[in-house]
């Protein structure tokens, strides 16, 4: 197995459970973790895969049967504010990838998406509508999508894009919504925060670990998309009442922060794709994975 972008949120956190699952795991990502990061029985590559010419230099003697492509990273800059830079990271990624590694063994070729590629389309969100990008990292996202499933229609390459809505957990980096609203009610101080009417729909870390897992060994998936998520909806403002509740104290500043232009008020996600072809569900309940998140981050402050 090999896991792009394997050092971040998600991927470190996935590389414990295919250790786990007894995966022989590679890791490739733009930098070394440091030791203390590192997860024992994970061996750790280094390139940039915008960089077909030093990525193929550190995987020409590699060959895996299973893939799962996290790399890039969450950006809502617009085009002219670097948003071209934040296509190209995703799309020429993958096709760098796709050019650089050996088809010959895969069986599966896992594409993380993103919620973000329904944009301003009407929730519950489903897997069959027209996607509706809003940003560059959106349009990113969903160029991967398509170059990935002609692959799959015309040359049979074994995709299968699972599209995550707002993953959460502990190890997630500081400037995401969710630790920093943890920080603020941990420091007991006044943060500003968005009027919070917005619905998402938040899964836990672990959760979305197991799904795609689940889809490694499953043929029931290939060349389809499937969103991982809870399948419930709950506002911004719920999410910050019940982290300042469980925390005892905290000053959220409700409508400080305008929304986004083009921010669709309405995103959460229809699962029915993932019970039946993955036989998954999430495990973990929006209040538990809160409180397990405010512990581990508060374990850190002490």
């Amino acid at each position: 197995l090999l896991i792009v972008g394997g050092t971040g949120f998600i991927g470190s956190n996935l590389a414990h459970k295919a250790v786990e699952n007894a995966f022989k795991t590679t890791v490739l990502s733009l930098n070394y973790p440091t030791k203390d990061k590192q997860i024992e029985g994970v061996e750790y590559l280094q390139a940039d895969i915008t960089n077909l010419d030093q990525l193929r230099e550190t995987l020409s003697s590699y060959k895996f049967d299973y893939i799962v492509n996290l790399a890039g990273y969450i950006d809502h800059s617009l085009f002219l504010s670097g948003g071209r830079q934040i296509i190209n990271t995703h799309f020429d990624g993958v096709q760098n990838l796709l050019q650089v590694l050996d088809w010959t063994y895969l069986k599966r070729f896992v594409q993380i998406g993103s919620s973000d590629e329904y944009g301003d389309q009407v929730a519950p969100q489903s897997e069959d509508v027209r996607e509706s990008p809003i940003s560059p990292y959106s349009s990113g996202k969903l160029f991967s999508t398509q170059l990935l499933q002609m692959l799959y229609r015309t040359e049979e390459l074994p995709i299968v894009i699972l599209r995550l809505f707002l993953v959460y957990g502990p190890g997630q980096n500081n400037k995401r919504f969710l630790p920093q609203i943890i920080e603020g009610c941990l420091s007991d101080s006044s943060f500003p925060a968005s009027a919070g009417e917005q619905l998402r729909d938040f899964c836990y870390v672990d959760d979305i670990s197991r799904g795609i897992i689940m889809s490694l060994k499953n043929d029931d998936v290939k060349g389809k998309v499937i969103n991982l998520a809870s399948g419930k909806s709950i506002s911004i403002r719920e999410i910050v009442e019940l982290v300042r509740s469980i925390i005892g104290y905290g000053n959220p500043e409700f409508g400080k922060i305008p929304y986004r232009v083009g921010e669709n008020m309405a995103l959460y996600a229809d699962t029915a794709k993932a019970r039946q072809l993955l036989n998954w569900t999430p495990e973990i309940e929006i209040e538990e994975g809160i409180r397990r998140t405010i512990f581990s981050q508060e374990s850190k402050r002490i």
